[in-house]
């Protein structure tokens, strides 16, 4: 039996108000189907942050989900029916429809399943009370492990045991921490027995790809402030274990210098910060994410000034540069910093080949690399003129 509470959804949150998921919720329920919104799009709704996937459950099976929306004139593709996922297009907006299911076997990695009827089956295979909320498309909540209570407390709890829903998927592990960082309230805690079964299963860390690490490391180190995660992280072995060499003390001194120069968290300043052996192999880092980490770790070691590394860093990397420069020396942030930063970064060095027309090959190179060596040494501050007298 479902459990429904008395708590129901504002009614102008955007999938209720959204006509093409009103659509298809209606055409599902009109061919004697259930259709439940589910997941991060409820959770945020509850909490009124935004969201952007809109996954619906279903009782349907995939093959009448197919059918449903032929019949309703949807476009249908059946991206995971093996999973009993079909994304079903209604006026250019794409929805994941999901049939409930059930798991039958798991090996940490993937799982088999089997379709169900039940949405209490279909919650218990989910990893955090906080995501086993359901909604329907009048916007009435339906809560089958009463996950409700944990959300309005800002408790990140695993369903039921938490060292089986580890064993199930063990990329869980890191979700758990991102979800602190995310939702947990300050003041909550750490569920004992949530940190119990990832102790125990930190051997399963190995078993996950690359990619799959580093896409979560990149969402948890994207939080407003992620250092207490870390801490716990490698409090219990879990951060040695991604990231083999890292270490979390600057996390809490960079974010502090964040919020005080109001810039916003860059996951690879921090990543720069935390350090570690092979990080862009170990996270399976994009090429325009090594490039940002490898000219924040350059320029957070130079000894130029803030202007200098907006110019040859960029904005983005240069204010990363200055901010874990000044958490290394525990020092403030110059309160000129940032706008510096900003300003070398749309600054042009000032000289061109036509200006040294009387020099070819390879001692015009040569001395072009050395007059902008002398501009950057100057904080970007001497002329043109200057620059060709010397």
């Amino acid at each position: 039996m479902d459990r429904r509470t008395a708590a129901e959804l504002d009614p102008n949150t955007p999938f209720l108000s959204d006509p093409a998921a009103q659509s298809l919720c209606a055409a599902l329920e009109a061919a004697g189907f259930r259709a439940l919104f589910v997941g991060g799009c409820v959770r945020n709704a509850l909490l009124q942050r935004p969201a952007s996937d809109i996954d619906i459950a279903t009782d349907a099976t995939p093959d009448q989900v197919i059918e449903v929306a032929a019949q309703s004139g949807f476009r249908a593709v059946p991206t995971g029916i093996a999973h009993g996922t079909v994304t079903v297009v209604v006026d250019g907006s794409a929805f994941e429809v999901t049939t409930f299911r059930r798991d039958v076997e798991t090996d940490g990695r993937r799982a088999v399943v089997a379709f169900s009827k039940d949405v209490a089956e279909d919650a218990r295979r989910r990893d955090f009370t906080m995501n086993a909320i359901y909604a329907d498309r009048t916007g009435a909540i339906v809560d089958p492990l009463d996950g409700m209570p944990d959300l309005r407390a800002g408790r990140v709890r695993f369903i039921e045991d938490a060292g089986q829903r580890i064993r199930e998927d063990y990329l869980r592990t890191l979700r758990f921490f991102r979800f602190h960082a995310y939702y947990a309230a300050p003041d909550e805690g750490w569920d004992a027995d949530a940190l119990a079964g990832i102790s125990t299963n930190l051997d399963g860390l190995e078993t996950l790809s690359a990619e799959r690490v580093g896409g979560e490391m990149t969402k948890l180190l994207t939080a407003p402030d992620p250092a207490p995660a870390l801490a716990v992280m490698a409090q219990t072995g879990v951060l040695g274990q991604v990231l083999p060499g890292a270490d979390a003390t600057l996390i809490a001194p960079l974010v502090h210098l964040e919020q005080l120069a109001g810039v916003g968290p860059d996951p690879m300043a921090r990543l720069a910060a935390l350090g570690g052996e092979d990080v862009v192999a170990g996270l399976r880092l994009w090429r325009s994410e090594q490039k940002r980490l490898q000219s924040i770790r350059m320029q957070s070691v130079s000894a130029l000034g803030a202007k200098a590394i907006g110019h040859v860093a960029g904005e983005q990397a240069g204010l990363g540069a200055i901010l874990l420069r000044a958490a290394m020396a525990n020092s403030p942030l110059e309160p000129s910093a940032v706008s510096a930063v900003k300003e070398g970064a749309a600054t042009a060095f000032p000289i061109k080949a036509s200006d040294l027309s009387h020099l070819q090959g390879k001692a015009l190179g040569d001395t072009l690399s050395s007059l902008k060596a002398d501009w950057l040494a100057s904080d970007l501050t001497k002329t043109k003129s200057q620059l060709l007298s010397t």
